[in-house]
């Protein structure tokens, strides 16, 4: 009786989707060998420049949540960083080309942001004043980050016409905040020169000739600032979008090993006031489109600096901060994690989310009287803890998928997408699979590409008809460890009450909150027995850890 009613129970306190099907999968994973590898932390936020006044369709969504006005003193922000142990952070976005260093020589005035009619993206110049520079390295090194820092590149140039800079870069204040930044002892592990400044530009472009006679200087100045020290800071560049005669011919006038990364920035979604943000993140052919932008950078790479990697330097998915009431809700996981799967296929080695804090597209979002300040132009849908949508879902990507990729194949519909990865920091496989369908539950048997079924290290194991049948209904139910000879874990992620655009992330029925210590919430799996199906209900998301796995490539 007791069990009876505590499965009852369970049942229950799931959302209801009545699926109009129910469909059985095959997926078969290559064990043998990876087919790419990331960087051991891909996973990658960014800080942005945007003061609180920075508004997009009647909406200002940033508040104080910038490089400049951020509250560093919170200790929910440290502890959202600490969760990945050292989690990339890349300092820069659109205002990062009017940015002024208070240090050294500076001849301009070295002023706040502010409204200005004809400035670039409608602001004046800013200021980084070196007390806030000291306070942020502060926070950066009690939580373990690893800094990328963007740099100024239209320093000294000029309008040539609408959109268009020339005229040689002022290296002078880069220079002077760059010394300064060694002689405090700043730990920066990488320098980048730009943004969205390459092909046609966003609000200004510069050309690839110009572009890299440029890094050939910032590249010598980055030796000899660090020229007594065993490691030097890497130099990435255009952070732009990707225009594959413009990135070559950078590539080429820069010439070999100047430039150690390339960074690319992403918007597929297209505008955030788009009314078919949804509709495009649940089709599977749209999310797919952006692996031909991915394809032809690598091959680009490839042909012209086959010494540089890959970078995703930027991405938010819908630009001009976001889509409100989808980019902060639990849809936006879908894309982002495919994202995520995707870009590792084709040797990305980072990816770096728009953003930490700030707009709709935010990592983890803003608690009322906890964690930042608020203002009367915050949209007050961001004011309340909603739940760290995407921070739990980057969270479990950092903390299961390890650095080598695999190859995935299989029968299942392209609602079904599927990614795999040695497991991080242990034996065996973790396979990410996103249900698109929002009618269609996934019954899902995996192979191994070695002898078409799941290859247990030497063991077979063999369950009864009634626990397989349980597990069929219930993805999440199953057995302690200790009464299976051999188990996987899985992470189920589904919506509050099953409600796409909800702000609260349910992990295996459990909805992910705050501790009442103020702790970022644990994020635990359930365990069955390996040779069980797996259930995969629509419009979720689930990793599956199989520390058994036979794969020869994540020995």
């Amino acid at each position: 009786m007791g069990f009876s009613l505590s499965l009852f129970l369970l049942l229950a306190s799931f959302p209801v989707i009545l699926a109009q099907e129910v469909t059985h999968a095959a997926i078969t994973v290559d064990g043998t060998n990876t087919v790419a590898e990331t960087d051991d932390n891909f996973v990658c936020a960014t800080i942005d420049w945007w003061p609180h006044d920075k508004c997009n369709y009647n909406q200002c969504p940033w508040g104080y949540s910038s490089v400049v006005n951020l509250d560093l003193s919170q200790p929910l922000l440290a502890k959202a960083i600490q969760a990945f142990g050292h989690l990339r952070i890349r300092i820069g976005g659109s205002l990062q080309d009017q940015v002024l260093y208070d240090i050294g020589t500076l001849q301009s005035p070295c002023h706040p942001f502010r409204k200005m009619k004809d400035g670039l993206f409608g602001f004046s110049k800013g200021c980084l004043h070196m007390n806030r520079w000291d306070e942020l390295n502060h926070l950066f090194s009690r939580t373990g980050a690893i800094v990328t820092f963007s740099l100024n590149a239209l320093h000294g140039r000029h309008h040539i016409r609408k959109g268009v800079w020339g005229g040689a870069w002022d290296p002078t204040n880069a220079r002077d905040f760059m010394n300064y930044t060694v002689s405090k002892g700043y730990d920066i592990d990488s320098w980048e020169f730009g943004n969205e400044l390459s092909g046609s530009g966003v609000g200004a472009s510069v050309s690839a000739e110009l572009y890299g006679e440029d890094l050939i200087h910032l590249k010598n100045i980055i030796d000899d600032l660090y020229k007594k020290f065993d490691h030097k800071p890497s130099l990435l560049a255009p952070g732009g979008f990707f225009e594959q005669k413009w990135f070559a011919k950078l590539l080429q006038v820069s010439g070999s090993g100047t430039v150690n990364v390339v960074t690319h920035h992403i918007y597929n979604l297209g505008p955030g006031n788009d009314p078919r943000l949804v509709h495009k993140i649940l089709d599977p052919h749209f999310l797919s489109r952006v692996s031909e932008t991915f394809g032809n950078l690598r091959q680009t790479i490839q042909q012209n600096g086959p010494w540089a990697s890959a970078w995703v330097g930027e991405s938010g998915g819908a630009y001009n901060s976001g889509g409100r009431h989808v980019s902060n809700t639990f849809v936006d996981s879908f894309w982002y994690l495919d994202q995520l799967g995707m870009a590792s296929k084709y040797n990305t080695k980072v990816y770096c989310r728009q953003t930490l804090i700030g707009g709709y597209y935010e990592n983890f979002s803003r608690q009322k009287q906890i964690l930042f300040s608020t203002s009367e132009l915050l949209d007050p849908l961001m004011v309340s803890f909603v739940g760290y949508l995407v921070h739990n879902s980057a969270l479990l990507w950092h903390r299961l998928m390890g650095r080598g990729v695999l190859s995935v194949g299989g029968n299942a519909s392209p609602d079904l997408r599927s990614y795999a990865h040695c497991s991080r920091g242990r034996a065996g496989i973790t396979l990410l699979l996103i249900n698109l369908s929002n009618q269609t539950d996934f019954v899902v048997k995996v192979e191994n590409s070695m002898n078409r079924e799941l290859h247990l290290k030497g063991h077979m194991y063999k369950e009864s008809s009634f626990a397989r049948g349980l597990k069929r209904s219930v993805s999440w139910l199953g057995s302690k460890a200790s009464d299976l000879s051999l188990t996987r874990e899985e992470y189920h992620l589904t919506p509050k009450d099953g409600q796409l655009r909800s702000q609260t992330m349910v992990l295996n029925g459990l909805p992910l909150e705050l501790t009442k210590d103020g702790n970022i919430p644990a994020l635990e799996p359930v365990r069955l027995d390996v040779k069980s199906p797996i259930y995969i209900s629509p419009l979720s998301i689930s990793f599956i850890v199989f520390p058994n796995f036979d794969a020869p490539a994540c020995a």
